[in-house]
């Protein structure tokens, strides 16, 4: 239930479902013994299956060997992997023996990764050796030399004196474990000593740091609790009205919230099941796990959507089984949603928003919203969160009116590992946190994302919204994709650039795009450069790189020397 007076921007979702009381563990235990044959995991492209008493077992199994390897209550352990099923195991063993898993992003290089390891203490890394270009081996062994000549378990670095172990999922490498030997610890741990060590951990207990972006500076760990993800997972879920019988197809990786929490938690927390169709994203691949599988639900960011849905062998699977997923993670066009509604029959389609400091998700459409609301916005508060919007001096704006976004609840993070300043910087006195967004709330408490106060663009004094060219251009027959920012101008400060990408068979030209805005939008919304495009720069979550856009774009205009 919706609490709102209707005239201020401020909402609060009730629920007669009560919070989750229980560490990941508890839950886990309780669903294998309800769904034992359940399946909680395929993974397609390696033929793996995993029932839940399967899955039990083995996440039981590296619990105790993470406690054989010195892993302590509160100890960093990162992983850099694509998506897999040991990926998997690691996010529900760690925090079942008091450990704190750091995702690490794959997109990473070498310094990042450093960053990463040095700034959240990791005592141990889980890894694989590498991907497509990117090849981790060479970055551990880089940043680490001298663990070539080390023992597995003794390594001594000089530039991470806190790093002691390496796991390599995979063939053997000098100085690491592999997953075989990792696991084969477990036999020196009892049960008792595992039942020991959990008998000291507590729902509000750190499992998880996720790095942020860092577009403000240097990147933080978001510090987040078995109580906020584990609840932000069965609520998302729940307003899917998930079940058992569901199936989940992620292809969205699990090192951001949208696959770890939004998907993993959201399945395990319902007995459903974890549908992995491929290590990283694949068109291709998504389309055939959905129809070999039978998946009832289907995530991903936007981009994710339209490269299945511009596949050209698209209309070949059969999608008929599909009733619900999440579109997130970006801004997603009026246009793109209709098709997957009509299209991917997947009408019980929801938007999520939030944010990873969030656990993430503080907004959710409900299924049984009308169509508009499910395009139009990013929905209500979810179950057991406030969300208001403020203006630059926190007071709460009048419905309708434009201003940040914030959100209060049990999902709000602990804070910033190891940054007072930035946390106090981001959730207020009151137990607000500031998304940064802009959005605006009707009388329903139902909120529109509008931009994001750093994307804003300022062109001759006049502030410009990204979002609503990029919508204005998705009207446009030929365009399957567009992103919007501003570049420097000597003139009027910033101007504003599009990349656009083109639906196959499809040709434009500027003059053409130019004069499709001219007289529909204000004419400093008109975009003064545009580009077409057959990719964007991404991030391994699926969001387009606008800053990355930016630089790219500004250098070609002469505008940074």
């Amino acid at each position: 239930m919706i609490k709102t007076d209707g005239k201020l921007s401020y909402a609060r979702a009730e629920s007669e479902t009560p919070l989750i009381e229980k560490t990941t563990h508890e839950l886990l235990s309780t669903i294998a013994k309800t769904h034992p044959k359940n399946e909680a995991l395929v993974a397609c492209w390696q033929n793996r299956r995993f029932n839940y008493e399967q899955f039990h077992a083995l996440c039981t199994r590296a619990a105790k060997a993470f406690i054989k390897l010195g892993v302590k209550k509160g100890d960093r352990v990162s992983i850099l992997s694509t998506n897999n099923p040991e990926w998997a195991i690691c996010q529900f063993a760690l925090p079942m023996m008091g450990g704190v898993l750091v995702t690490v992003n794959p997109a990473f290089k070498e310094h990042e990764l450093e960053y990463l390891l040095k700034d959240s203490g990791s005592m141990s890394l889980v890894m694989i050796k590498g991907f497509k270009q990117s090849d981790y081996l060479g970055m551990v062994n880089n940043i680490c030399p001298e663990i070539t000549a080390s023992k597995p378990g003794h390594l001594g670095s000089k530039k991470l004196p806190g790093l002691k172990n390496v796991i390599m999922i995979g063939e053997n490498q000098s100085g690491m474990f592999n997953w075989d030997e990792f696991m084969a610890m477990a036999d020196d741990v009892s049960d008792d000593e595992l039942l020991n060590r959990q008998s000291g951990l507590s729902a509000h207990d750190i499992v998880n740091m996720q790095y942020t972006s860092g577009t403000t500076g240097f990147p933080k760990g978001v510090c987040l609790t078995h109580h906020n993800i584990l609840n932000n997972g069965f609520f998302v879920g729940e307003t899917m009205h998930f079940t058992d019988q569901d199936r989940l197809c992620i292809p969205v990786p699990f090192f951001h919230c949208f696959g770890m929490v939004l998907s993993n938690l959201a399945c395990v927390t319902h007995g459903a099941t974890m549908v992995l169709p491929s290590e990283h994203f694949d068109a291709l691949g998504t389309l055939k796990a959905v129809e070999s599988e039978r998946c009832t639900a289907l995530h991903g960011v936007p981009t994710m959507f339209v490269a299945e849905l511009a596949h050209p062998e698209f209309g070949k699977f059969n999608l008929s089984t599909l009733r619900t997923g999440i579109m997130a993670g970006a801004p997603c066009p009026v246009e793109l949603m209709r098709q997957v509604l009509e299209k991917m029959n997947m009408k019980d389609v929801t938007i999520c928003y939030g944010l990873t400091e969030c656990s993430p998700v503080t907004n959710q459409t409900r299924i049984s919203d009308p169509i508009n609301l499910r395009v139009e916005t990013v929905g209500q508060p979810a179950p057991h969160v406030e969300v208001r919007i403020v203006d630059p001096d926190n007071k709460v704006l009048a419905c309708g009116q434009q201003g940040e976004v914030c959100a209060r609840g049990y999902q709000v993070m602990k804070g910033y590992y190891n940054n007072f300043d930035a946390t106090r910087e981001t959730i207020d006195s009151e137990g607000w946190l500031h998304s940064g967004d802009l959005g605006v709330m009707d009388a329903k408490g139902y909120v529109r994302i509008t931009g994001r106060i750093k994307d804003m663009i300022i062109r001759g004094g006049e502030n410009v919204y990204p979002r609503e060219i990029e919508e204005f251009l998705h009207t446009n027959p030929k365009v399957e994709n567009v992103a919007v920012f501003g570049v420097p101008d000597d003139k009027f400060g910033e101007q504003i650039a599009a990349w656009i990408k083109l639906r196959k068979g499809s040709e434009s030209t500027t003059d053409e795009m130019i004069d499709f805005c001219k007289g529909k939008i204000a004419h400093y919304k008109v975009p003064r450069y545009i580009k077409f495009v057959d990719d964007y720069p991404m991030t391994a979550s699926g969001k387009i790189k606008k800053f990355v856009m930016r630089d790219i774009y500004a250098k070609e205009l002469g505008a940074i020397k």
